[in-house]
């Protein structure tokens, strides 16, 4: 089975092909899981120069978009590099569900190739743009999702059928490993009985304002919590200091560390009791998939893709969105009975790593092959 992987966004043009994968891990990485699993990958890059990089059995084409401006013009420079491969391709994967125009265009030049979209945190255009979609989406022969419960709002704006083949899968994954509890909060300067972990952006989605609120309210029964903060991004900053600093429950509790190297975050996570979100809305989690690689116990919203990860919220805890209080109890909770480092881990490795990943897609590619040779008998 020969699958190409499709990526409509070119990188900066300032980056070498190389950067890419530094940039943008997700790309290789979930594109060497599936050839892990035993599928052949091609990946098309768009970008603004042309490259050809072997890597751990995938072969990635940069494809230079000059004199292609349009997205019609982008969907069929990718068809006609798919068909000068030297051998054809089975399956198309396009990432994103917001190339609605490239994608029906490559499929009138491939019309015979199944081809899969998935969401990457997409929403549905807006009503008077829905006909025009509705023609485009009707090219897809699946569509995947980290949640099934993600393509809802598609289907009921009438996207596409009800019937069309949906698949959960993860949108990626990590190589985060566990390590050593005691040897991570030295390195990280991290203390707190629970040590509590937040990784996101001060703003509105990721609700700062919600989790303080909760840490407080839990700081009666669990006096020793310490809450870390790593932060990109952070509008609501103003607010975020004068809550703690307006509330004695908070002072000397809640730690900003600010913007951490990626390459540090996995200390961070070793070194956490708990990993907390308090996310209104997540098309993944990555932050999330880090934590519990590391085995970090997740006490997250109760919202789409966090009850995937967390199977309903049997591995962690899950909390409604906003509600301060029942966050509280949350924490309270974990505190008191919660999974272990091992059991957090066991889940990732049983339903989120990579070599999950790459079955999962190449199952769900050997499906869309077999639909298509159904029609065609």
């Amino acid at each position: 089975m020969h699958v190409a992987q499709i990526n409509f966004i070119p990188p900066p043009a300032t980056w070498e092909p190389g950067e890419v994968f530094r940039h943008w891990p997700s790309l290789p990485n979930v594109a060497e899981a599936v050839r892990g699993s035993g599928t052949r990958v091609t990946v098309i890059q768009l970008a603004s120069r042309a490259a050809r990089i072997g890597r751990h059995g995938v072969d990635y084409r940069f494809e230079s978009i000059e004199g292609a401006p349009r997205p019609a013009d982008r969907g069929r420079l990718v068809a006609r590099v798919l068909e000068s491969l030297d051998v054809n391709v089975d399956v198309i994967h396009v990432n994103g569900l917001g190339f609605g125009e490239e994608t029906f265009a490559l499929a009138g030049r491939l019309p015979d190739v199944p081809i899969v979209l998935q969401d990457h945190a997409n929403r549905p255009p807006r009503w008077w743009q829905r006909p025009l979609w509705r023609r485009w989406y009707r090219v897809a022969s699946g569509m995947a999702f980290t949640a099934i419960e993600q393509a809802r709002p598609f289907v009921d704006a009438g996207l596409f059928e009800a019937s069309l083949p949906l698949f959960a899968i993860p949108e990626s994954s990590s190589h985060f490993e566990p390590g050593s509890r005691m040897r991570a909060r030295l390195e990280a300067g991290m203390h707190g009985d629970p040590c509590v972990l937040w990784v996101g952006h001060l703003n509105r989605n990721k609700d700062p304002l919600t989790m303080l609120e909760g840490v407080a309210q839990a700081t009666s029964r669990l006096p020793g919590l310490q809450l870390w903060c790593a932060f990109g991004s952070a509008p609501l900053m103003d607010e975020v200091r004068q809550r703690i600093d307006g509330d004695a429950r908070l002072a000397g509790r809640v730690h900003l560390m600010g913007r951490v190297e990626h390459a540090r975050v996995e200390t961070l996570m070793r070194a956490a009791d708990i990993y907390l979100s308090a996310s209104h809305v997540e098309g993944s989690g990555y932050a999330l998939l880090e934590a519990m690689a590391c085995g970090a116990m997740p006490l997250v919203t109760d919202i789409p893709s966090f009850r995937s990860f967390t199977a309903g919220g049997t591995v962690g805890r899950l909390w409604p969105r906003g509600d301060a209080a029942a966050l509280a109890a949350a924490l309270v909770g974990a505190a008191v009975e919660s999974a272990s480092r091992e059991q957090v881990r066991a889940h990732f490795e049983a339903r989120l790593s990579f070599e999950v990943v790459g079955r999962l897609w190449s199952r769900a590619y050997a499906q869309l092959i077999e639909q298509r040779l159904r029609r065609a008998s």
